[in-house]
Parts: structure tokens; sequence; C-alpha cells
């Protein structure tokens, strides 16, 4: 079952001093005495005394101290709270910026995992470090925050609560010494903490807590299915031109929704059909994580009029405020352009209302109007055609008036002036009326006789003829470069689009929503769905319907009903676009393919995602059966051979062997059997703990008694171990066995990696109610990168002796820990090496030594199922589960096991060697290749490879045996080995 995410609460203020420390640790002690569970995850006292004391009786999880340009810092260690898990983890400044080297650069993001890992918590936080109020506060105090919380972490919380507390009062508590130290406190009260600048910053945490009252309204509204308007939210929209100024406009617009109530920040950039000067893709897709972090949303839109499209979109989505930039044009630049485009909205609102905001970019320099010009319609066709007309009877009557035949070149380039005119303004259809017009005028007034159309000379004649055509030819060239212009203009504002298309794909979560959403907005279409095989694919947007029709949802059958849509396509078989409100046109068909290419694209890698994530388990169980039988190959093999020779030459010549030589033949079978019992035992409890089976015996435990034996059982002398135990340690909450077991993994672990002339430093020692045993080499370390493959189980790190152990033993021992509700980590030793730490509950002070933990103490096992301890998925259990019983009685269901494994290991018998550091297991027992004692002339009917390979595997070596035991078995595996071996002798 899913872990139910944590609660999440607020306590703001409004400057620094006000009281929310001090209030956080009253609700911790609140809470404490509720029976919560409450620890402080991290507390700044700043030397006040009155804090300190306020934090007592509650308990403090250590700090993590990062090293860092030649001083300590002490950062929260997010990683031991989570294993601690209490109930509520109390964080103070919230806002704080955390030391290179951590998980995390700001604080609020490790919030973010205690609350994911299912911890309540409580943190603090000043009204100065919310995002959307940054330049106001530099605004009010003259003073730049850098450390800021993103309005969206805040507006996650499950509450907000304002710790006030009025200037006086604060400037009060200042004055006295409980803020800051005295030597500050004169330049405190003279610059930040003046009476103005505190009541003004009390007055920004009032407003934009007001603002999350209407939270609480829409929760209503959802629970009582209240869907009728209410005007109690307003949406604000803020236009980005993609300027430098939309940083400002966007706070501007997040404190205007907020102080309405609440409202929705929407940002709005506009991509004209004709381009737009000064758009800065990179400053666009900075504001646009700007909006996000202010708890915004971002929308591009594709227009002929911005200030039309801006006030539609505005008016589509019922936004009552529009905020917009000052031009950054100068008076000159719009006095020889088309008026500005805030201007314009103020014009064409309405009843919606626009902020002019200023900026420190208003009116800089000089741009001339940008050449590109929209397209061409009727309207402007139309007054084309009126100027043409018009000009020319206005000037041929003024010429008429006032000019005179001896000015005739000059009144001929006057004309073809209002030719050139007329083509930039109408095209080249009002251009040639113009033409043929000027052409009339000429004759009417400069040739003879004057007053007529009639031309008398052929010269005058070809002279207007050939004005006439240079004023088309020069029409047809400027409408062509118009045209020219304008098709480039669209290629740009296209490649803008799918621009943002592709940064969908690669930003959003959710792609494929992402590109429909914005192919919906560019284009201005009410719905847009993605449709393949008869199946809504996504969908965004509503069709319109018709008569007795309805709509369908996403995910069912395409549903008949509604309006008919323009289908965009690319195969048969492929995805298709499905686009309603209006029609296609030719010239939008291009970039439509293209972004169904994009969507094609999206689907194939959707697909190959859901055909990875099917494999992956199969693949990783399959490395885990692999490495497996690769380690059963040769570890159950190597003493089976050594037991198979020793019985098989007590058989053949026992009765001629000399009563020593038959002690030692009956120590090497016996030592084999232990071996294999052994392997087989941890393969049955890796099962076990991936089960949640394994068999626990908690009593309170003296550690001390646990680790002393093993130095006996393990043959490591006082030269090889630097012992240090805390005389007055307390009992700890563990099975002693589990114990010893995990305790010998690790120290036979660190002994093969210690260098010899060096010893192994064993530690145990007591705080905040736990017990930390420490187990430290100092050999070659592991690299950070690779620490946490120590606990993989069939997993080496590059042994130099392959030959031995199944690499379980780091694996089993963090098994066995968290089996009793502790934990296991490998930190650096200082000066190099690896160091082990266990850590275990404390018992209670009244229990005695072997006393069994009563059972509300016990751990919970589904919280050990949850931490996956070994990460195998299942893999282990589907090969040691045809294993009957715990695999020490059953002789067929061993002989099936060691078969099986000898059978799939050797196809595989050289794969999964690792080379690296080895910080596996314990498990390497014996030497077997002293264990040999085998006879030349054993029986043809024993296992003929057992024979064989333990001639390979060891030699005769003087009959002597290494009997040194790992200790990782229980006493009475022991035993139990000792009667199969002289059973199995006296066979």
């Amino acid at each position: 079952m899913a872990q139910a995410r944590g609660t999440f609460r607020v306590l703001l203020g409004a400057a620094p001093g006000v009281g929310k420390t001090c209030a956080m640790l009253k609700e911790g002690h609140r809470l404490q005495e509720d029976g919560k569970d409450v620890v402080i995850a991290l507390l700044e006292t700043h030397g006040r005394a009155a804090t300190a004391k306020a934090a007592e009786g509650l308990e403090m999880v250590p700090r993590r101290r990062v090293r860092y340009r030649g001083m300590w810092l002490e950062e929260m260690d997010l990683f031991r709270i989570i294993e601690r898990h209490p109930q509520v983890a109390l964080v103070d400044e919230l806002a704080h910026t955390n030391a290179p080297g951590s998980v995390h650069r700001k604080r609020w993001q490790d919030v973010m995992d205690l609350l994911d890992a299912g911890i309540d918590v409580i943190t603090t936080i000043n009204v100065q470090h919310i995002e959307s109020l940054n330049d106001v506060v530099r605004e009010i105090t003259g003073s730049t925050q850098k450390e800021t919380v993103p309005d969206k972490v805040l507006r996650s919380a499950s509450q907000v609560e304002l710790v006030d507390l009025p200037p006086e009062g604060l400037r009060e508590r200042l004055a006295a010494g409980f803020v800051y130290k005295p030597d500050r406190v004169d330049a405190a009260l003279s610059n930040y903490f003046r009476v103005g600048n505190l009541t003004a910053l009390r007055e920004l945490a009032l407003l934009w807590l007001a603002g999350r009252v209407d939270e609480a309204l829409k929760t209503y509204r959802e629970e009582h299915h209240i869907n009728a308007k209410w005007e109690t939210r307003e949406r604000v929209i803020v236009a980005l031109s993609g300027g430098p100024e939309g940083e400002q406009l966007l706070r501007r617009g997040a404190r205007v929704a907020r102080a309405s109530g609440g409202g929705d920040l929407i940002a709005v950039h506009v991509t004209p059909e004709d381009g737009l000067a000064g758009s800065n893709p990179a400053l666009l897709i900075k504001q646009r994580e700007l909006v996000e972090e202010l708890g915004g949303t971002y929308h591009q839109i594709v227009g002929e009029d911005i200030a039309e499209a801006l006030l539609d979109y505005a008016r589509a989505n019922n936004a009552a405020q529009v905020i917009v930039g000052v031009s950054r044009r100068n008076a000159l630049s719009r006095w020889l352009g088309r008026p500005s485009t805030p201007n314009s909205i103020i014009e064409k609102s309405g009843d919606i209302d626009v902020h002019i905001v200023t900026h420190a970019f208003a009116s800089r320099g000089f741009r001339m109007p940008s050449a590109n010009r929209p397209p061409i319609e009727w309207k402007r066709r139309a007054a084309g055609f009126a100027f043409a007309v018009l000009s020319v009877l206005l000037t041929g009557w003024m010429l008429y008036r006032f000019s005179a035949p001896a000015y005739a070149q000059r009144d001929a380039l006057v004309l073809q002036l209002l030719v050139v005119i007329s083509a930039v303004v109408g095209g080249l259809a009002p251009a040639m009326v113009c033409a043929v017009l000027s052409g009339f005028v000429l004759d009417l007034l400069y040739t003879m006789p004057i007053g007529t159309l009639h031309v008398m000379r052929v010269s005058d004649m070809v002279t207007i003829v050939l004005y006439v055509l240079v004023g088309i030819i020069v029409s047809a060239v400027v409408d062509r470069a118009d045209t020219i212009a304008r098709q480039a203009q669209r290629a740009s504002a296209e490649s803008e689009i799918l621009a943002g298309v592709a940064g969908a794909v690669l930003r959003s979560d959710d792609p494929l929503q992402a590109i429909v959403h914005r192919t919906r907005e560019a284009f201005g279409f009410s719905c847009v769905r993605v449709v393949q095989d008869g199946r809504i694919i996504v969908s965004d947007g509503e069709p319109g319907t018709v008569a007795g029709g309805g709509t369908g949802e996403t995910g069912t059958d395409v549903a008949t009903g509604v309006e008919e849509p323009e289908t965009i396509a690319m195969s048969d078989s492929g995805p298709q676009l499905k686009l309603y409100g209006k029609p296609v046109e030719a010239s939008d068909q291009r970039m439509l393919l293209a972004i169904l290419s994009q969507i094609q694209t999206v689907l194939e890698h959707k697909d190959l995602e859901r055909k990875a994530s099917e494999i992956g388990p199969l693949a990783a169980a399959e490395k885990v059966r692999t490495g497996l039988l690769n380690a059963v190959s040769h570890d159950l093999r190597r003493p089976l051979a050594s037991a198979t020779a020793a019985v098989s030459g007590l058989q053949r010549m026992g009765d001629t062997m000399s009563e020593r030589d038959r002690r030692e033949l009956l120590g090497v079978a016996a030592n084999g059997l232990k071996q294999l019992t052994r392997l087989v035992t941890d393969l049955l409890d890796v099962s076990r703990i991936r089960e949640g089976a394994l068999p626990l015996a908690l009593a309170a435990t003296d550690v001390g008694e646990e680790i002393i034996p093993l130095f006996d059982e393990l043959n490591i002398g006082p030269w090889s171990i630097d012992l240090d135990i805390d005389p007055d340690l307390p009992l700890v909450v563990a099975d002693p066995a589990l114990l010893r077991r995990a305790l010998s993994n690790v120290l036979v672990n660190a002994m093969r990696f210690t260098p010899a002339g060096k010893r192994v430093r064993l530690s145990a020692s007591a705080f905040n109610g736990v017990v930390e045993i420490r187990v430290a080499d100092q050999g070659p370390g592991v690299p950070d990168s690779r620490k946490n493959d120590i606990f993989l189980p069939f997993h080496r790190l590059g042994d130099t002796d392959n030959t031995t152990g199944l690499g379980l033993g780091m694996a089993l021992s963090k098994g066995f820990v968290e089996s009793m509700g502790g934990s296991i980590s490998p930190e650096d030793t200082p000066g190099g090496g690896l160091t082990i730490v266990i850590t275990l509950r404390a018992a209670d002070r009244t229990l005695r030594a072997g006393q069994p933990i009563p059972p509300d103490e016990r751990p919970d096992p589904a919280d050990i199922l949850e931490k996956d301890t070994l990460n195998v998925s299942g893999a282990v259990s589907d090969v040691i589960l045809p294993l009957p019983g715990d695999g020490r009685s059953d002789e067929r269901g061993l002989d099936r096991f060691i078969t099986y494994g000898i059978m799939r290991g050797d196809d595989a018998h050289d794969e999964g060697r690792d080379d690296g550091r080895s910080h596996d297991d314990a498990d390497d027992g014996a030497d077997d290749g002293a264990h040999d004692g085998a006879d030349d002339g054993a029986d043809d009917d024993l296992n003929d490879d057992a024979h064989d390979d333990a001639h390979d595997d060891g030699g005769r070596d003087d009959g002597r045996v290494d009997a040194r035991d790992d200790g990782d078995m229980r006493d009475d595996d022991d035993d139990e080995t000792a009667t199969t071996a002289s059973e199995g002798a006296r066979r």
C-alpha cells in the first residue's frame, strides 16, 4: 500500500523575531503531550536562550556535518530523519540554502522528501522569502533576499498560520536583546526594523495570507457540487512581450491576483503572424519557469493583432484584469510607427480593467518601425483602392489649380509616389489603378491639347505609357517584397510555435497533453483531439454539439453528435488530429502535420517505455537468477566434492586407515557438509527476509555479550582489533542469534580488507535512545556511487578471491538488522577505509538481559517489507522455493537443489564476475583448497564430477584441516552438521 503523504504546516512571520520558532516548538510540545512522536529535525536558535529553553524536552536529530572551504557546516540530516521516521518533524527556516554536497540545494526540497515519506512537517518562514513578494520587500526595505521559496510550495501546505506581533512590540523585543546581539541592535532598529518597514511587511503578510481563503471556498464548492458562477475569484492576465520587464510584471500580477482573493495568474505571450520585435526566447523560458513558481499558468497564442488576440483570450477565460508593461518604444518611434500595444489594449479593452505598469526599460532606445506588414485582407485592399482613387483626384485638382507645365517632372514624381503608397497600403491591384489614373492626370494637364485626353505627339504618348508601366513594375516589386516578408514572418511564427511544442515535450510530465493544449491555443480551435484506431488518446477543450448529439470522453470511442471535425493524418493506421471550432487553412496544414509528427514520436516513445517497464522486472529477475546459479555452481560443488571424496576414501580404505587419518577424513567431510548447510541456510534466509517470514526472537540484548564470543569463533586475536564499548551501554532490541550473524558477517568483511599490520576498530555507543555499533576497516574504501551496492545479494565488488561465498553476507546483515527494527549504513573511515554503522533501538531500562520485548514495541513487519531490504524482485524466491523445509533435514530436497544448481550453473559458469572492491559477505568459511584428502581410486558409483573437482580444487596438502568457522550459523547448526557428517560416515 502506498504511504500517505505527510501534512504540511507553515508558520509565517512578517519579520525575524516575531516568535515563529518558539510557536513551532510550543506546538511540538503540545503534540508530544497528545502522544505524537515529535522530533526537532532542525532548529536555529541564533544564540537566543529563550529558544533553546523552549526546545528542552523534545528529541533533536543530530545534524550532518559538511566541510566547505575549510570550515565545517551543519545541515539537516535528511536520511537520518527518514530512517527515524517520527510522526512530526519540526524544521526551522524553510528558505535556507543547503551547503554544497547536500542532497538538495534548498531546505524546502528536503521538506518535500520528508512529506513524501509520510512525515508531518511544521516549518517557519518570513514573508520576505516568498518568491512573489521578493521585489516588493526589496523596495520596502532596500535589502535583497536571495533565499526564496516558490509560492507553489507554500500553496501546497495544508495550513498556513500567521505569527503576528505589532511593530512596536517587535522593536521592544529587539531593543531588549531578545532577537539580535546587543552590538547589532542599533543598526537593525535604524534600518530594516523601522516602524514603516515593519508595518508594510505586516500588511504584506496579511494580504498574502488572505489569498488562501479562496482555496477553502473552492474545496467547499467541489464537495457540494456547486457549478454556478460565483463572482468571488478573479483571473489576472499578464501580457508578456518577451522583454526583460516580464519578471516584474509577473510578480505584480501575482500580487494583484492574491490581493483580489486568491485569483488565478495567467501569463500570455502573443506571437503575431507578422513577428514580434524584441521577443527573446531565453527570457520567455525563464519567465515561464517563474510563472510556474508563482503558482500561475503560461500560455502562448498566435494572433494577427496583439491587442485583439490578448483581449479575446481574456474574455474567453473570464478574466477581469490585464496587466501590461509600458511600451519600450520612445515617442519618436511611436509617432513613426503604429500605435503602441498598451494603447491599443486600452482602446479595445471594454469592460476589462487594464493596468499599465512602468518599468526600468520603458522608452529606452529608438527602433525604426517594423517593415513587416500583416496579411492583406479585404479591409486593407479596399483602403488601397479608396486611397488610389481619392489621392489621385485630390492631387490632380491641386495640380490643376496651383501648378504649371514647367513643373511637369516634379508633378510626375508626386503622382509616382502615390502609386508606391497605394502598393504599400493595398497591394498590387490598387497600385495599378493608381498608376493608370495618374497617367490620365498627366495627359489632361501636361500634353497638348491640354484639358483633353487626346495626345497629339507620339513622344508624349510614349512618355505616359512608360510612366504607367514603371508605376506598375514598382508596385509589383513592392507587393512581391511584402509577400515575401509576410511569408518569412509566418515562418518565424510557425518556428516559434514548434519550438514551444518541442519545449513542452521536454519539460512537461505529460508531453502529449501539453502538445495538444498548445496546438489548440496557437490555432484557436475549440477542441483538439488525438485519435488512433477509433479511440481518443488525448483531448483538450470541448467540441460544439449538434442537435441530438453528445460529446465523447477521453479514452472512449469517438462520440457521435459533435460538430464535424477537420482531420489531419499522416497515414490511415497512425494517429490523427481531430480539430474542432473552425476550418483549417491550407497554409496551416504543413505545420499541423509537423505537430502530428511530434505526437507520433511521443506515442512511439510511450509505447517503448511501456515495453521497457514490462521487460525491466523480468531482466532484473533473470540477472538475480544468473548471479545465484553462478554462485551455486561454484560454492556448492566445492564442499560437495570434498565431502564426497572424503567419504569415498573412508568406504574404500577405512579398514586399513589409522585412527588419525580416519578422523581427518571425517573432519573434511563434516566441514564440507557444514559449508553446504551454511550456504543453503543463507539462501533460505534471503527468501524468508524477502517474504517477511524470518523468525524473530526479540529480547533485551547485551551487545558486549554478543560481540566477545565472536572473536573466538572467528579466530580474531587482540592484535587485529581495537575494541571500544561504552561500559554504560544500554541493552538493545535485537534477536541475539541474528545480531551475532550480522556482526560476524560485517567483522569478517572488515578483516578481509584491512591490510596486514592494521587493526579493525569496533565501537559501540548510545545517544538519543539508539545504540550505534561501528565496524571500521582501514582498507581501500568504496566510492560513494557504489556504497549501496555493498548490500546487494549475489553481488561482489571485485573480490580478489571469487571462489567462495555467494555474495550474501552483507545483504543478510542488512536484512537481519532491519528485521529487528534497526538500520545499517556505510560511511567512509577517516584516513581511508569503510565503516559499517549498525543502529539499533535501545531497550526499555526496566527490562533485563534476555527478557522478551513486549509485542507493542516490536517493529511492524509491513514496514520491513516496504523497505524491500534485499532489492530482489522475487527471483530469489522463485529459485529457492523448490527446496522444502529449511534445507537441513530433507536430504532429497537438498539433492534436488544441488543438482539444479549444478546443471543450471554450468551454463553461466563464467558470467557476472564484477571487478571492483568487494564489501560483500562473510560467507567464505573454511579454506576449500586444503580439503581434499581424496583417494585416486574412488569407486565408480560415486559422483565422478564431484570426485574430479575435489582433486582439481585442492591437492593433498599433508592432510591437515583448516576448521576455522565464520560464525554466521547458530550453535545448533554446528551440532546438526556434525551429526549429519557422522551419519554419512557410518553409511
